[in-house]
């Protein structure tokens, strides 16, 4: 390694008052991160707030939006049928996504009490996938346990039941809808923290700051 480069503390700090970012780069970062994390009415609401225009066609953030909402209110077959209108060849190329949909209907079954339809649904509609994927079948059998407990607080893979399972399979599909729109599916700002990252450790190899 070679011999660092010494300067003083104040004299950093002077070079990075140099630095300025701007308030609407700033805007449309966080823009990027709402709708690509699947928070698609935290979005809309700060680009009438913020007067940001987000880097997104209103059509994909008319179906973004309207799936994120079908999806966290329960209403999976809706969801789906949106994102079919919109683009039939997401689910079709996407068997993953696919099945956490299914998956998602069958939770949303369970929730409701309907027991025997709950288990018709994954006998007929899920099963098949599973015996093509292992990983698969084991995330079906961790579903389908739920129905083996009254008390699902007490059931192991009762966190299936939380709104968040909701907003994770809300936010695959969400980002399976970028995709095929050539948007990128995660925030520009995770980015951003890989090169800050980079450049503090290339810039503790090169100097030596005096404080």
């Amino acid at each position: 390694m070679g011999i660092k480069k010494v300067i003083t503390k104040e004299d950093w700090e002077e070079r990075l008052d140099y630095v300025k970012v701007r308030k609407e780069d700033m805007n449309r970062l966080v823009m990027n991160f709402l709708f690509t994390e699947g928070y698609v009415e935290a979005a809309e609401s700060f680009r009438l707030e913020s007067w940001t225009a987000p880097d997104i066609d209103l059509a994909t953030i008319a179906v973004l939006m309207g799936v994120n909402k079908a999806v966290q209110s329960g209403r999976v077959e809706d969801a789906m049928e949106k994102v079919n209108d919109f683009n039939p060849e997401i689910l079709d190329t996407n068997p993953q996504l696919f099945f956490h949909l299914q998956q998602q209907r069958l939770i949303e079954l369970i929730r409701n009490g309907k027991v025997f339809e709950a288990l018709e649904f994954a006998q007929k509609e899920l099963a098949p996938i599973g015996e093509e994927n292992q990983s698969i079948l084991e995330e079906l059998e961790r579903t389908v346990s739920l129905l083996a407990f009254e008390d699902v607080t007490r059931c192991p893979v009762g966190e299936l039941l939380d709104v968040s399972q909701r907003m994770k399979t809300a936010c695959e599909v969400n980002a399976a809808i970028l995709t095929s729109q050539s948007h990128e599916k995660d925030p520009k700002l995770q980015s951003i923290l890989k090169m800050l990252i980079w450049a503090q450790n290339w810039l503790h190899e090169k100097l030596l700051i005096l404080k």
